[in-house]
């Protein structure tokens, strides 16, 4: 269960870095003056990272359901915890309320 762990740890960081920057970048290309060098670089990094951030989201998905599965989650947590992957900053209070709900099984199995 710990590489299960850890699989699901590092994709729920990449996932949340990755919706931060892209919320940042989309802050420059709606209020930053139109035709301005910052607004097009927003409008660039957003549209990729908008790709890249929904791709990792889904291995993200796959990554927390395995690890629900062997945790044996119950599913109003394991729901809570996919929800909150979509929510920049909330998916880092999340990775730690299953983290920590994920060490404390192992410790008693």
């Amino acid at each position: 269960m710990s590489a299960a762990l850890l699989r699901y740890r590092v994709m729920a960081w990449i996932v949340g870095v990755l919706l931060v920057t892209l919320f940042a970048f989309w802050g420059l290309e709606l209020f930053m003056p139109e035709g301005s060098t910052a607004q097009h670089l927003g409008e660039v990094v957003t549209q990729w990272l908008g790709v890249a951030h929904g791709w990792l989201y889904m291995v993200f998905l796959v990554m927390a359901a395995l690890l629900a599965r062997k945790a044996r989650w119950p599913l109003e947590f394991t729901v809570v915890t996919l929800i909150c992957g979509t929510v920049p900053v909330l998916s880092f209070w999340a990775e730690r309320r299953a983290t920590r709900r994920t060490r404390e099984l192992m410790a008693t199995v």
